[in-house]
């Protein structure tokens, strides 16, 4: 798996701190890639998760900094740099 998504260390062998967010479909979502010696952060891949789903029910997008039950905002190409 390390090889086939690009997070293998051919150097030292271990792989790199990665989380993938597949999609029912297979598709991936989002990726996250740290550095070795960073440890990632649970309660951001959760957000993520809660972010995606909200999108898929509600067809809304979430600003930066959306937490659960904040509002989502329109996607639409007329609202592109007002968040």
């Amino acid at each position: 798996m390390t090889k086939r998504y690009g997070v293998l260390n051919e150097k030292t062998g271990a792989a790199y701190r990665a989380t993938f967010i597949i999609d029912p479909e297979g598709r991936i979502q989002s990726w996250l890639v740290n550095g070795q010696p960073v440890g990632r952060n649970i309660d951001e891949i959760i957000r993520l998760i809660q972010a995606l789903q909200y999108n898929r029910i509600t067809g809304l997008g979430v600003p930066a900094d959306w937490n659960p039950g904040d509002p989502g905002i329109s996607t639409d190409w007329e609202n592109v740099g007002k968040y």
